[in-house]
């Protein structure tokens, strides 16, 4: 009685908001960025033991405009706070980020001038693991995790956003403070 009846076989049929979802959620590509401690799981988690090319995740890309995936791993210093915002800038929508650890998370035991009391006072995160240092299975948990958020994308969520600003100079980005300022398109 349906379509389905009367293609031949061999062709599916199903929503392009469902295929494209189902390709992100099986093709994350994350950005290679380690930056303390937590990045030694982040590195096991590629290892055959944990493989995280079960999530056609396994190569680790070096450029930002290659990524949609930024595991922040490790302790956040206000030195690298400029550096993490101009990737998470240069990386192309849909981005996500995995916040690996309690240091990248909350700033850990580094309760100081020098450290940021959390990467999401930066960037947004989609996910946190927690631990210290992390294991590579909670890696993998928050990969599950990130799935079943790709999985409710839609559409209509990248079409109302705003032509992306300029990339900031090293003018733009001064100190953390104008980081936390919220960006005039």
């Amino acid at each position: 009685m349906g379509l389905e009846e009367k293609l031949p076989e061999g062709i599916i049929t199903t929503q392009l908001e469902t295929l494209v979802n189902w390709s992100r959620e099986n093709s994350t590509w994350p950005l290679l960025f380690g930056l303390a401690c937590c990045a030694i799981e982040m590195i096991a988690t590629g290892s055959s033991r944990h493989d995280i090319s079960r999530y056609g995740s396994e190569l680790f890309r070096a450029s930002p405009r290659q990524a949609d995936l930024m595991i922040v791993s490790g302790r956040v210093s206000n030195k690298m706070a400029p550096v993490i915002k101009r990737l998470y800038d240069q990386m192309s929508e849909p981005k996500w980020v995995i916040a690996m650890g309690i240091c990248a998370s909350a700033g850990g035991p580094f309760n100081n001038y020098a450290i940021v009391q959390g990467v999401d006072k930066i960037i947004p995160v989609d996910v946190y693991v927690p631990g210290c240092p992390p294991r590579p299975e909670g890696l993998l948990y928050a990969m599950d995790k990130l799935r079943a958020k790709q999985g409710k994308d839609n559409f209509r969520t990248y079409a109302n956003l705003n032509a992306s600003p300029a990339p900031a100079t090293p003018e733009d980005i001064e100190s953390l403070e104008t980081l936390r300022q919220p960006q005039r398109a």
